[in-house]
């Protein structure tokens, strides 16, 4: 695997989207994913992150009596779930983000994608899921995204500014939805054209076994993915963002990558070498 200088994606987008579950200690997020946005900026990458915020909303939603509904591997937003979200997402864990960020000295302006309209969405219709039976499922208050303000982030990014997005998108009529932060990510990483998106979470990778860190797979096509999936090897959180992943290759982005939070070098060290600490899917 060769490795590449970083300062040959000046001037191009990188995406970074980071899960609920690595933001609890906001000095071991500045340490990794935030010293590694600083690398980036410093060689005249624009970047973008975009956050989750489930064990968050799943924890708040368990103080306040809510039981938590998912299908298949989504959370059915309700409009008191939607309402969780909200204080989980543009509150408590957008405010630790942007807490991050700043330790690394990262100018950062944590906010959602109804802010301007960065992030518009319509309601996802009722759908057919086989593992729930032959009647249609509602998700509720979750959307799909229609438009990416991309002008927007290009006056943000020329600014200097990296915006940290939470997953709420909204419309026109002032409705706000609930959206998985992997489907933002890689509709945001799309539109923008990105040379790379990097998945962010606690596992280092597309692992073959969970338990094993050295189960790891280095690099996935298309046919072997959907193979994994069918096998059971990839299941559960990983699923969403392997279909993702798959999804969106053709879309313009050049590289996705599924990565670790440890060692803390480890988004800067994929970025220059893919599929060295991490998973890569590659056009």
């Amino acid at each position: 695997m060769a490795l590449s200088t970083l300062s040959a994606y000046a001037g191009r987008w990188f995406v970074v989207k980071v899960g609920g579950e690595l933001i609890a200690n906001p000095k071991s997020l500045a340490a990794s994913v935030g010293c590694a946005v600083r690398t980036f900026l410093d060689e005249r990458i624009k970047v973008v992150l975009i956050h989750g915020a489930g064990p968050q909303a799943t924890a708040l939603s368990q103080r306040l009596g809510l039981t938590p509904r998912t299908v298949a591997g989504r959370r059915v937003t309700d409009e008191a779930t939607l309402e969780v979200m909200k204080m989980a997402l543009a509150g408590q864990v957008s405010v630790d983000v942007a807490a991050a960020l700043r330790i690394a000295q990262v100018p950062t302006l944590a906010t959602t994608g109804v802010s301007a309209g960065l992030v518009d969405a319509v309601r996802r219709p009722p759908m057919s899921v086989p593992s729930e039976g032959p009647d249609l499922v509602d998700m509720g208050w979750v959307g799909d995204v229609s438009e990416i303000n991309t002008q927007l982030f290009e006056r943000f990014a020329g600014a200097g500014v990296v915006l940290t997005l939470a997953s709420l998108a909204g419309d026109r009529q002032g409705k706000v939805f609930n959206i998985n932060a992997d489907t933002v990510a890689t509709r945001v990483a799309a539109a923008l054209r990105a040379v790379k998106l990097f998945l962010v979470s606690n596992v280092p990778g597309v692992l073959r076994d969970l338990n094993d860190p050295s189960s790891r797979i280095v690099r996935l096509t298309r046919s072997e993915a959907r193979a994994q999936i069918d096998q059971g090897v990839i299941r559960a959180g990983m699923i969403p963002k392997v279909e993702e992943s798959l999804a969106m290759l053709d879309s313009g982005i050049d590289a996705i990558h599924i990565v670790g939070i440890e060692p803390p070098d480890s988004l800067v060290r994929e970025a220059q070498q893919p599929g060295s600490v991490g998973t890569v899917f590659e056009r």
